[in-house]
């Protein structure tokens, strides 16, 4: 068996090119998408992610600005300003780039942000409004992740799903989303017994780890779509959280790394943004 390559990088685009007609209608109405980041310190994975959210922003016809910060900087002089742009009608999004520096408190910096411009998802109010069904953003990964599934037509209902991480960014919104979609899902992470177990009963396996290949071809069932949610460096080139030579061989589809999830996460980003200004024009 061989996989069917997911492809996240022509699915990112033709999403992109979708949302494009959206943006020109807003702005023939004098209201052009904006998107506000802010990046404190200098890790270099976080200033790549950043720069292609700008990129993909501006060439798309919205705007992108980032508010960069040294590694020292207080939580107060964050909030400070994410005030200012919750009062600034001309911003519709705003994102707080992860992780932040160890002396923060990421979730009292991201509850600062209003959630009619949480665009990440990942304020307290956007979970809870998850959780309970409500109107909120969704978190960008989990949601690129279930357009894939969506436009590969891999049914979800009945099956058994397993997530692997249960980070507020990918693991735990990626169950709920799925679990909306009425998919029996299991949640592992670092204190999970027997893990193998887990995995090897999955149809779908999101691995959202942070760890280089750490899913092996004998911790997958046959047959499963195996989606790797991770990027990790290892020996100077990009790679996943998936085993993907090996694994490729015995999953039915399969995201790569890069070009799988990664170019959805910004794409969702954009589409976000796009619906907090059209909820703004219809206020």
């Amino acid at each position: 068996m061989t996989a069917k390559i997911l492809d996240g990088r022509k699915l990112s685009n033709e999403i992109i090119l979708q949302l494009k007609g959206r943006i020109e209608s807003l702005k023939k109405r004098g209201i052009t998408p904006r998107l506000d980041i802010i990046l404190v310190g200098e890790d270099p994975s976080s200033k790549i992610y950043v720069r292609n959210k700008i990129r993909a922003s501006e060439q798309i016809g919205m705007k992108g600005e980032l508010h960069a910060f040294p590694e020292k900087t207080s939580g107060e002089k964050l909030a400070s300003l994410i005030k200012k742009l919750n009062a600034d009608k001309n911003v519709h999004g705003i994102l707080v780039q992860l992780p932040l520096p160890k002396h923060l408190e990421e979730q009292k910096i991201l509850d600062e942000i209003a959630p009619s411009k949480d665009v990440d998802g990942l304020t307290a109010c956007s979970i809870g409004r998850l959780v309970a069904d409500g109107a909120a953003f969704e978190p960008c990964t989990p949601k690129g992740i279930m357009k894939l599934l969506e436009h590969a037509r891999i049914p979800l209902e009945g099956k058994n799903a397993v997530v692997i991480g249960r980070s507020n960014i990918v693991g735990k919104p990626m169950a709920l989303m799925l679990l909306k979609r009425n998919a029996t899902v299991t949640i592992c992470h670092s204190k999970t017994k027997r893990l193998q177990e887990h995995t090897k009963n999955a149809d779908i396996l999101v691995a959202a780890v942070g760890k280089a290949n750490f899913v092996k071809e004998s911790m997958v069932k046959k047959g499963a779509v195996v989606i790797d949610a991770g990027i990790n460096r290892s020996g100077g080139k990009i790679c996943g959280d998936v085993d993907f030579a090996r694994v490729r061989g015995r999953a039915s589809a399969i995201t790569p790394v890069p070009g799988g999830v990664g170019p959805l996460t910004v794409a969702m980003v954009i589409e976000n943004t796009l619906i907090a200004a059209e909820r703004l024009l219809q206020k």
